[in-house]
């Protein structure tokens, strides 16, 4: 697990969210503009030599690899390359999960045309991974964070695109080391899509929970 320990205050860490997050969004609102677009030729071929040009300025200093999650002393993380909640990855859906004082993991969001599956219809693979990622904060909000075990997901109907949705997951049964937690998908006529995981705790003593700036919470060493 690539958990990487970096000398930054909250401050630091604060201001760099600050400058990534909105370039995150501006690549995520790009990948709809390119899906959706009709413009004529000669401006889709003027905008394939801007982005690429972007691009090669971005790609002039950068990491080996993938992100990882990084933290900082007091614990507080960057977990900004995710594929659900990332927020410097312009691939994952814009949401941003909360913790409800009653417990469980909440998101609210809207997805776009860059998440279709069937025709106007959100792709089923994409909620699976938005439930994967709540069910799994879910699991990780009360201690350290447990690791998937398995996840079993029904269909009830059809999630569409460009409306408003709810998702939300609870931890409803503990024993030993694994953590039974059911969660849902929903627009304003009820459940999409429900699901139910088995997560594990890691068997580390060491183990400690990492909450980063999005609000997410993830497992660190230490």
């Amino acid at each position: 697990m690539d958990f990487k320990q970096h000398d930054l205050s909250d401050d630091e860490i604060r201001r760099r969210a600050e400058l990534y997050g909105p370039l995150g969004a501006a690549v995520r609102e790009l990948i709809d503009a390119a899906i959706r677009t009709e413009v004529d030729d000669d401006t889709i071929r003027t905008a394939t030599t801007q982005i690429s040009d972007i691009a090669a300025g971005l790609r002039a200093r950068q990491i080996d690899g993938a992100f990882g999650v990084r933290y900082n002393a007091s614990g507080t993380g960057m977990a900004w390359g995710n594929a659900v909640v990332g927020l410097a990855n312009g691939v994952a859906p814009p949401i941003t999960l909360h913790y409800p004082p009653t417990g469980g993991t909440r998101a609210e969001f809207n997805l776009g045309a860059p998440y279709e599956g069937p025709p106007g219809c959100v792709h089923g693979g994409i909620c699976m991974m938005v439930l994967d990622a709540l069910l799994g904060s879910a699991a990780a909000s009360d201690e350290t964070a447990a690791y998937t075990g398995t996840i079993t997901v029904r269909f009830l109907r059809p999630t569409m695109l460009f409306t408003p949705l709810t998702a939300s997951a609870e931890v409803t049964e503990r024993s030993g080391r694994k953590k039974i937690v059911r969660g849902s998908i929903a627009d304003e006529h009820g459940d999409t899509v429900v699901a139910e995981g088995v997560f594990i705790l890691p068997r580390e003593t060491n183990a400690r929970p990492l909450t980063s700036v999005d609000g997410s919470t993830r497992r660190a060493p230490g």
